[in-house]
């Protein structure tokens, strides 16, 4: 991770990071084992999470730790990556992502993507600006996924008023 999610003045300490190792479905029906760097104070919360998942056999494409791109959102999002920490600000801003502190986590972003005026930066994802009709792996009130970062008290970008980011849960709400 050094050099590459994380680096020297990023908010959180390497030391305060950890690694979850999660069973979870594919969207082939088959289970697969994913990885999250996490920060250690949001580690049981997101372990609770994924057993409900898990339990409800929710997809997701892939879970690996956005460094297999390089530290790049928009790689990791192109290949549909479910991941949680990396060291970067918010998007046009010199503001620290909840995603620099491990406390913020995106799911399956190409069927849960941003959305601004109506619009995605990603192609793939197109077809699921519209929320309906749900599909697989998708994040919606009272579906799977909400209820299971609804039950640790995490917040979803899909409840955002001025854009949505349909992909992304924090320990913040924000």
């Amino acid at each position: 991770m050094t050099g590459v999610s994380w680096r020297k003045g990023c908010p959180v300490a390497l030391r305060d990071l950890r690694v979850l190792t999660l069973a979870h479905w594919g969207f082939d029906g088959r289970v697969r084992t994913g990885r999250l760097i996490v920060h250690r104070g949001a580690a049981r919360e997101l372990v609770a999470v994924f057993r409900n998942l898990y339990a409800a056999r929710f997809p997701i494409r892939r879970m690996v730790p956005i460094d297999a791109y390089g530290g790049s959102d928009f790689r990791s999002i192109e290949a549909d990556n479910t991941s949680a920490f990396n060291c970067r600000f918010v998007d046009g801003t010199t503001h620290w992502s909840n995603h620099a502190y491990g406390t913020a986590i995106d799911v399956n972003p190409i069927e849960n993507p941003y959305v601004a005026g109506g619009r995605t930066s990603h192609r793939a994802s197109r077809q699921y600006v519209s929320r309906t009709p749900r599909l697989p792996g998708m994040a919606f009130e009272g579906g799977a996924l909400v209820r299971a970062f609804d039950r640790v008290g995490w917040g979803w970008g899909g409840r955002w008023t001025s854009v949505k980011d349909y992909q992304h849960f924090s320990a913040s709400g924000r």
